[in-house]
């Protein structure tokens, strides 16, 4: 999946991706699409939920295994 801007989460846990995703996307222009990449497993959870409550739109959730262990890309759509 394509994205816009990327933003590396990497070593954050809950609540800090999400809390970051929030600060990061207000700096995008409407329909832009924002990365995220984390190694936090919760993220599978809490960024539907994010966008659900903020309006966003989810668009896609990858998984992959990294030498460190398993990474997670979350794809948010701005639409407000």
């Amino acid at each position: 999946m394509q994205a816009d801007v990327k933003l590396d989460t990497l070593g954050y846990f809950c609540p800090m991706p999400i809390i970051l995703t929030s600060k990061k996307i207000k700096e995008l222009t409407l329909g832009q699409v924002l990365e995220i990449v984390s190694d936090d497993e919760g993220i599978k959870k809490d960024m539907p939920a994010w966008c659900d409550t903020t309006g966003h739109q989810m668009v896609g959730m990858e998984e992959e295994q990294a030498t460190s262990g398993r990474i997670y890309k979350a794809f948010v759509k701005k639409t407000k």
